[in-house]
């Protein structure tokens, strides 16, 4: 086939890119340039918003499907649909597991009781829309406008190119620039005696994904025309809870240290979040599995050591006044080491 993959030169998208080349398809890659385009792959150099303006070129090179890495507001998505209308049969767009209405739960913006989980592609939405909109974080042209329903929405209306929608969990891996497990991998690393976990977090569930084993679904979806006008969800086929989660890694870690569990309001400061842990981000990606007869190729202990692998050669620091809040607080709560039935 050919591939044309727009903003796949970060984390997820350079093992796309790299899977699909593999298997043996032509890839084009349409970036910024900030990154030199994966080996084998052509490059076409634009801005995501000027994407319109390229529409002779992209009828030029007449790709079979084009794979959107970065597609983040309403107008990205109809800036997609007008620059590839009539020109290749499908798209493939990547949306996130943010669009449901738990996630605005953990976030305290929702009154709704929590939907059980597993969450499955029905379940219901935010019924707020642009989560980011006015809150503190980095200053991206994009931001207050972020809103994946709406993208989605959008792509779900266009007739033609025919849209799949992949909603992704939190992905980890090699390359990870957010780094959202280093804190806890550190702390075993450097061979901490304990580590810390409020009871609720403790019990939460929030399905994630190894890095390879997320592109080689996103890979799959782009080539297999099963996936036409379909939504899905992308991720591990089981998700443990959190305290089960950071088990795993201690185990494949040879980690000697124990964990322990207290309620939040006796967790030093760092470690206190701002989040209700009733509200799950457990996602079911069965419908995915079975309509595509996908397997992840890379198994979890397997993920789990190149990560870690990766973790070592790219250490992060932690302050000396977290690891003293977080002595004290042992010293002066009633710690509970953490046994199956607490989780």
């Amino acid at each position: 086939m050919n591939i044309l993959a727009i903003g796949a030169g970060g984390f997820i998208g350079r093992h796309v890119v790299a899977q699909l080349l593999e298997a043996g398809h032509r890839v084009t890659v349409f970036q910024r340039g900030h990154y030199p385009p994966p080996e084998g792959a052509r490059e076409i150099r634009g801005e995501r918003d000027e994407l319109p303006q390229h529409r002779r070129i992209f009828a030029a090179l007449a790709p079979d499907a084009v794979l959107d890495v970065i597609p983040y507001t309403e107008a990205h998505a109809q800036a997609l649909v007008e620059s590839f209308a009539g020109l290749c049969p499908r798209l493939v767009a990547l949306s996130s597991a943010d669009v449901y209405r738990n996630y605005d739960g953990l976030r305290g913006y929702s009154r709704h009781a929590p939907d059980p989980p597993p969450l499955d592609e029905d379940a219901p939405l935010r019924e707020r829309w642009y989560p980011y909109r006015g809150l503190p974080g980095p200053a991206l042209p994009w931001r207050d406008d972020y809103e994946k329903i709406l993208v989605e929405r959008c792509l779900r209306q266009a007739q033609a190119p025919q849209a799949t929608v992949l909603r992704l969990p939190l992905v980890y891996g090699l390359g990870d620039r957010q780094r959202r497990l280093a804190p806890w991998i550190v702390r075993m690393l450097e061979g901490r005696p304990f580590l810390l976990l409020g009871e609720r977090q403790a019990r939460w569930r929030w399905t994630m994904g190894y890095v390879e084993n997320v592109a080689a679904a996103i890979a799959l979806a782009v080539t297999d025309p099963r996936a036409a006008g379909r939504t899905y969800n992308l991720g591990e086929a089981q998700t443990p809870t959190e305290a089960e989660r950071l088990r795993r890694f201690g185990a494949a870690l040879g980690w000697r240290g124990e964990l322990h569990v207290l309620p939040e309001t006796r967790l030093p400061p760092h470690l206190r979040l701002p989040l209700n842990f009733e509200h799950s981000l457990w996602t079911d990606s069965g419908r995915f599995r079975s309509e595509l007869d996908f397997r992840d190729p890379v198994a979890e202990d397997e993920a789990l050591r190149r990560t870690l692998d990766w973790e070592r050669a790219h250490p992060l620091s932690i302050a000396p006044q977290e690891y003293a809040a977080e002595e004290a607080a042992a010293r002066t709560s009633s710690v509970v080491p953490l046994v199956d039935d607490v989780v």
